[in-house]
C-alpha cells in the first residue's frame, strides 16, 4: 500500500530539523510534526553549539544562521561557600574563523533552521502533538496525530529526551534517575556595551564559563554562563538522583541562590529575565543507550541519549544535529533499497560508529561513573578554596611560607583519597 509519505519525522528540535533538512536535500517527501507554536518554541539548552563536527554535514546553513557571539574565552569558576576561584582560558585559535563554537538563543536559530527547511520541501505541522505509533505486524507504519493516521515507511522519534515513541516502539524503557538531570536557565538581558565590558568582550567575542561546587550545594551538577549579543544564558543542571537525597533541595532554588552569589550578581546586575525555563537532560552516556533502530524506525538526538557531560564542556547540540544526519542518510538508503525493516536500518548505527558521535560516546563511556563522586562537588572546592585563602592571607605578623601553608591540607588521607578519586578520573 503506498504511505502517505517517505519518512515522517516528530520533533522540531535540531535532531528533527537535521534529519528533515538532509532528506528533503535527497528528494525524500517527509513530514515534520512539531508540537510547539514552531520549531524553539519549547527547546531548552544552556545556549552554545560546537560548529566544526558538523559544519560539513550543513554547508549552506552557517552563514546566515543567527549566532549570538563565537566563544573566544573560556571559564570555569570553583564556588565554595564563601569565596570562589574563576579561571579564564584566552586561545587565539578561539578567535580565528572558523569558529569553533557560538552561543546560540534556540528560539531563534530552530525558528531559522525550520525555515530553511520549508524552503528545501518539508511539510512542517506545528501545534501538532502525536499520541500514538501505528505498528502492524510489529513494524512501525506511521503515527496517529490529533486523531489523524499518517503513514509512512519510516518514522524517525527526535521528540525529547523522555521519548514516548522510542519506549513504544521498544527501543528504550523508561529513564533512570541516575541516567538523567535537570536544567533551569534564565535569558538576562544587558545592554550590549554594559555586557562586553563585564565580561571583557570586543565585537562579537563571547565568553563561556562553567561553575561547580556549592552552585548545587554539593550535589551533581554545576551552573553554566553564556554571553549572547544583548543578554546571558544563565543556568544550572543538576543530577536528578541526587536531589532525591538527603539533603534535600528545591532544584529552582538553586538558581536563586546562584543568582545572588556575589560573583555572579555583579554580572547579571541590572539585567531583566525575559526567559525561564526547565528542562530534563539525558546525562547516562553510553552505557544507559537503548537501541537506535527498529522495523520501520530509527531514534536520534535527546530521545537516544545522546548528550554529554565530562566536567570542562558540556554537549549536546551538534549531537542532536549529527544524530539526525546520519538518521537521514540511513532512510535515504533505505529508500533507496525498497526496504524499510530492521536489517536495513541498522546502516544508521554502522553511520554513528565510524562518526565522531559514537567515538566520542565510546571515548568518555566512563564519565558519568568517574563524575558522581561527591567530593568533586564538595570536598575539592572546600580545599582550594582554603588553600587560595591561605596563600593570599597577609597576618599581622610574619608569613607562613608557602609550601607549609598548602601542605597543612593536604595530608597523608588527603592525598590518599585524591590518589582514588584520580584513578576514577584517568578513564575520562
Amino acid at each position: 500500500m503506498e504511505k502517505d509519505f517517505d519518512v515522517i519525522v516528530v520533533g522540531g528540535g535540531l535532531s528533527g530539523l537535521a534529519a528533515a533538512y538532509t532528506m528533503a536535500d535527497a528528494g525524500l517527501e517527509v513530514l515534520l510534526l512539531e508540537r510547539g507554536d514552531y520549531s524553539g518554541a519549547k527547546n531548552v539548552t544552556g545556549g552554545r553549539l560546537y560548529v566544526n563536527p558538523v559544519r560539513e554535514m550543513f554547508p549552506d546553513l552557517w552563514k546566515k544562521a543567527p549566532m549570538e557571539r563565537f566563544i573566544a574565552h573560556e571559564e570555569v569558576s570553583i564556588m565554595d561557600k564563601d569565596r570562589s576561584i574563576t579561571m579564564r582560558y584566552d586561545g587565539s585559535e578561539l578567535a580565528q574563523e572558523p569558529y569553533q563554537s557560538y552561543s546560540i538563543l534556540r528560539g531563534k536559530f530552530d525558528k531559522n533552521f525550520a525555515k530553511v527547511t520549508e524552503r528545501k520541501g518539508v511539510s512542517i505541522v506545528t501545534k501538532s502533538r502525536v499520541d500514538d505509533l501505528i505498528i502492524e505486524n510489529g513494524k512501525v507504519e506511521g503515527v496517529m496525530a490529533g486523531g489523524d493516521a499518517l503513514t509512512s515507511n519510516i518514522v524517525i522519534a527526535c521528540d525529547g529526551v523522555l521519548s514516548l515513541l522510542a519506549e513504544k516502539a521498544g527501543l528504550r524503557k523508561p529513564g533512570l534517575a541516575k541516567d538523567h538531570a535537570v536544567g533551569f536557565k534564565e535569558i538576562i538581558e544587558l545592554d550590549r556595551s554594559v555586557l562586553e565590558d563585564r565580561f571583557n568582550l570586543e565585537g562579537d567575542e563571547g565568553a563561556a564559563r562553567l561553575y561547580m561546587g556549592e552552585v548545587t550545594r554539593g550535589k551533581f551538577g554545576g551552573g553554566f554562563l553564556y554571553t549572547n549579543k544583548e543578554s546571558i544564558s544563565l543556568g544550572i543542571v543538576v543530577g536528578i538522583k541526587d536531589l532525591m537525597e538527603e539533603p534535600l533541595v528545591q532544584a529552582p532554588d538553586l538558581l536563586d541562590a546562584f543568582k545572588q552569589r556575589p560573583e555572579v550578581a555583579r554580572l547579571i546586575k541590572g539585567g531583566q529575565t525575559s526567559e525561564y525555563s526547565a528542562h530534563v537532560i539525558p546525562e547516562g552516556g553510553l552505557n544507559s543507550m537503548g537501541k537506535l533502530y527498529g522495523e520501520g524506525t530509527l531514534i536520534a538526538g535527546d530521545a537516544a541519549g545522546f548528550s554529554m557531560n565530562i566536567g570542562v564542556t558540556v554537549r549536546g547540540m551538534e549531537y542532536a544535529m549529527a544524530t539526525g544526519y546520519y538518521a537521514a542518510q540511513a532512510a535515504i538508503k533505505a529508500k533507496e533499497a525498497g526496504s524499510y525493516g530492521s536489517d536495513t536500518l541498522a546502516v544508521y548505527e554502522k553511520l554513528l560508529n565510524d562518526s565522531f558521535v559514537m567515538k566520542d560516546f565510546k571515548n568518555f563511556k566512563d564519565a558519568p561513573h568517574a563524575l558522581d563522586n561527591p567530593r568533586f562537588f564538595n570536598r575539592y572546592p572546600q580545599l582550594a578554596g582554603d588553600i587560595m585563602r591561605d596563600l593570599y592571607a597577609v597576618p599581622n605578623g610574619s608569613k607562613e611560607r608557602i609550601y607549609p601553608t598548602m601542605m597543612k591540607y593536604i595530608k597523608f588521607g588527603e592525598m590518599w583519597a585524591f590518589f582514588k578519586d584520580f584513578r576514577g578520573v584517568r578513564k575520562i
